[in-house]
């Protein structure tokens, strides 16, 4: 049975397809088929005559010696995914016994998918997201082309090796998308392409290039696919290509419910152009003879699992059952009972998406005008024992199959890695290849230099979300050339979360300039104004496609050299649903900043299911990401002018700024007027915390975070009036209060002056914090003294109601504050 992938593609040269089926009459045409290069040959459709009478399949007779180049390479990379997995669970030591895994018949199901689209299609500029458990795979071909070095192959799924899934930030050979997650890898292209042409149009260099998204049909069921899939921005970018790997397979079984004519009419329906590679020369040419109608069809109309049952039969048992009980079953019976056994069993195994001559065929028809997706029928396992098998997703090959698969593959399993000889047709070919995919060495050019301090000291009554506008507006008159960078994006939230003079100003992204028909309303207060320079996007209620596009803007540095600064906006409440893509873009080297406002239960009105509880400690807690809390305006911009002059660059991070609609009154700030303080200020700040109100000697700490700052010093001055001196702190980012703790007891590495300044331990005293959010945000920090404490927060589903009400109902009042404070100095 494995024998088939390989033998079918490897005849004679000058031998059309059918012939090399091992058919008995030769094709009824006087051209040659051999394509230039050796990369293939010409399908000759129902020119060709099929007969029992030929030679099977895995006959000597072809000549074995002589195979087409392009065929050879598949095999090669068929052998390598599967020697890399087999060396990772069978040959390298596993003293723990833990399952290493590495999905071999995932890989199978691709592997002429990604030899013909690397070996044939792709140039320097195109770009490919792998389906994740296709990683082995692009490994392999990478080390054909010489972009791996031989050591690794051993390293799959090992400490410092070959990641498990493709990772820009890990893997040491090329790799374009990191994936694994399904259904973020297959959309980030779209970002990647919306990015690149954002680039080229701003600030130049990105050149062009199509975008590949090579998808498991499983990872269709992700609803986020199809946000993408649907944004109105997407149908306009001709640069796209998905290749589904349609092999009716997830983890557990055969999906029943795998529909090829459904999918094609959701993405038809979207504006994309539908390519479906349904089957292969073999199953083409039977489909004209007498009955092959009627096959045809029956093969298209029978459920999967009775198609993948086939996949496991002998021949006997497909002549069987193949025909099925329809009007038309005598023609099925009359047309295969007419072939060999071995020309049986490759045809049930002949679909497009395995047929090389097919899959280049569809390539020459992808429409640049719109996004393209191309369906192609696969087979998961192809290739190997496992097969068609519905539990074959993790299983791994026997030492005995892998050895069969060796000699049928012509390899030698004690020496696994070889590479083609170099002036053969075979290593000719990836010598080509690679210098055809040769992408120049990226310069990378240092961001703009971002001022740390405007100099506004804002006055009279203000929200941390209104200050995010103004920064920016006054960042594009002090920095323009910083600003020029800026790119903001929001899910349809522009004018709620204070945005709108900023886009007034710079004007809306879109990928062709488009009227604005409402220029000449003088009620219009945003101006709509879409333009391929509009620095503001927006994707409609959509969190996982911002935060996608987020990170590809945000990886800009490192694929064309050109930093960007791209700044998410959406409601607090919904990081969490956006947390997952965002967190892989920050691990892929997307650099980006997320602003979410309003937040916490001081959204009082928006009731419990608006009102964010865990984002303090998301931003405490991922990776890459610096998050910060400012309770006044001036604190908002120290702090995201310090984000902004994180991004770009190869030691830079991502941030989070969590920001709120609750009116503050800025005096409160007291922002010192001597510029030396002003300074220290604003160091602190975005250090992580700052002494608000100082006592000569204080008898408890209170620490307020955002929001509840204002509760915080009503509560110290209602203390003071009972003779209890407080020293008021304000926290702004708890994340690098925790880094400083762990840099001062020799866990981490970094700076702990902060706590030396603000939690000096010469005034410790018993600590009370609070904050709308997670009481457990801010419950560490009585350990940087070790001093009694009470965590004040939120940690029950909020209540819709005034802001006293609910801050009553949550102990964030003042009331509450001053009762935990005499609890603990009583």
């Amino acid at each position: 049975m494995t024998q088939n992938l390989h033998n079918r593609s490897t005849g004679a040269a000058g031998l059309c397809r059918a012939e090399r089926f091992g058919l008995r009459k030769s094709c009824q045409t006087s051209q040659p088929h051999r394509r230039p290069h050796d990369l293939g040959y010409r399908r000759c459709g129902d020119r060709c005559q099929l007969s029992k009478a030929g030679p099977a399949v895995n006959s000597p007779s072809i000549n074995q010696n002589a195979p087409e180049p392009l065929a050879e390479i598949e095999k090669r990379v068929l052998w390598l995914s599967t020697a890399m997995i087999h060396h990772a669970n069978r040959v390298r030591p596993n003293p723990s016994g833990l399952k290493v895994g590495g999905h071999q018949a995932s890989c199978a199901s691709m592997v002429s998918i990604m030899t013909s689209l690397w070996f044939g299609q792709l140039r320097s500029g195109d770009r490919v997201s792998v389906k994740p458990h296709a990683a082995p795979v692009l490994h392999g071909i990478n080390y054909l082309l010489g972009e791996l070095d031989e050591s690794y192959l051993t390293t799959l799924r090992e400490f410092g090796g070959l990641q498990s899934y493709p990772s820009r930030s890990k893997d040491p050979d090329p790799v374009d998308y990191s994936t694994g997650s399904v259904g973020i890898g297959a959309t980030a292209p779209i970002w990647g392409a919306i990015a690149r042409r954002y680039v080229d149009a701003s600030l130049s260099g990105a050149g062009t290039g199509r975008q590949y998204s090579l998808v498991g049909d499983a990872e269709l069921d992700e609803g986020a696919v199809w946000e993408a899939v649907l944004d109105h921005s997407v149908a306009e970018l001709g640069e796209i290509v998905w290749i589904v790997d349609l092999n009716r397979q997830s983890l557990d079984r055969v999906v029943p419910n795998i529909a090829a004519t459904r999918l094609e009419r959701m993405f038809s329906g979207a504006g994309w152009q539908v390519i479906t590679v349904k089957f292969g020369a073999l199953l083409e040419s039977l489909f004209t003879r007498p009955g092959g109608t009627a096959l045809r069809e029956r093969i298209l109309d029978m459920p999967n699992p009775e198609y993948q049952r086939l996949l496991r039969c002998t021949a006997d048992e497909v002549r069987l059952r193949l025909p099925g009980d329809a009007a038309d079953a005598d023609a099925i019976t009359s047309l295969i009972n007419d072939l060999d056994d071995a020309t049986v069993l490759e045809a049930i195994r002949n679909l497009g998406g395995h047929d090389l001559d097919a899959l280049r065929e569809a390539y020459a028809q992808i429409d640049d005008t719109r996004p393209t997706v191309i369906i192609a029928y696969t087979i998961k396992g192809r290739g190997l024992p496992t097969q068609g098998h519905p539990q074959n997703h993790s299983s791994l090959l026997t030492t005995e199959q892998y050895e069969i698969l060796a000699a049928e593959l012509g390899m030698d399993p004690s020496k696994p890695w070889e590479r083609f000889e170099a002036d053969g047709p075979s290593g000719r070919i990836c010598a080509e290849t690679a210098e055809r995919l040769a992408r120049p060495k990226v310069e990378h050019l240092m961001p703009p230099a971002v001022p740390k301090d405007i100099g506004r000291t804002p006055s009279g009554t203000s929200t941390t979300q209104a200050a995010l506008g103004r920064v920016l507006l006054d960042l594009s008159r002090e920095a323009p050339d910083a600003a020029k960078r800026v790119v903001t994006l929001s899910p349809d939230v522009s004018s709620t979360t204070n945005l709108a003079g900023w886009l007034n100003k710079v004007g809306v992204w879109s990928p062709n300039e488009r009227h604005n028909w409402f220029a000449d309303d003088a009620e219009t207060i945003m101006h709509w104004r879409e333009k391929p320079t509009g620095q503001h996007m927006e994707l409609g209620i959509a969190e996982t496609n911002l935060v996608g596009l987020m990170g590809e803007l945000g990886a800009t540095w490192s694929r064309w050299g050109q930093p960007l600064f791209p700044i998410g906006v959406m409601y607090d409440p919904f990081i969490e649903r956006a947390l997952e893509p965002w967190s892989y873009g920050i691990y892929a080297g997307g650099q980006s900043i997320m602003v979410g406002t309003p937040s916490g239960v001081t959204l009082a009105a928006e009731g419990g299911a608006h009102q964010s509880i865990k984002t303090p400690s998301i931003g405490l807690e991922q990776p890459g990401c610096v998050s910060f809390e400012p309770a006044f305006a001036v604190d908002v911009e120290w702090t995201l002018l310090d984000s902004i002059g994180r991004l770009g660059r190869p030691d830079g991070s991502s941030s989070y700024l969590r920001l709120s609609t609750r009116p503050v009154d800025q005096a409160l700030a007291a922002v010192p007027a001597d510029p030396a303080a002003r300074e220290r200020r604003r160091r602190q700040v975005v250090a992580g915390a700052y002494t608000l109100r100082h006592n000569p000697d204080p008898a408890i700490t209170l620490v307020g975070m955002g929001a509840t700052v204002t509760e915080t010093l009503v509560a110290a001055e209602r203390l003071g009036e009972q003779g209890i001196s407080a020293d008021v702190v304000c926290v702004t980012s708890p994340g690098l209060l925790f880094e400083a703790l762990q840099a001062r007891r020799g866990l981490a590495d970094g700076p702990s002056w902060i706590l030396d300044q603000v939690f000096p331990s010469s005034r410790s005293a018993p600590m009370v914090t609070v904050l709308d959010g997670h009481p457990h945000t801010l419950a560490f920090l009585t350990g940087i003294n070790n001093v009694p404490g009470a965590a004040l927060g939120v940690s029950r589903f909020g209540q819709v109601g005034s802001l006293e009400d609910v801050y009553r109902y949550h102990g964030l009042d003042s009331d509450s504050i001053v009762r935990a404070a005499l609890d603990l100095t009583s």
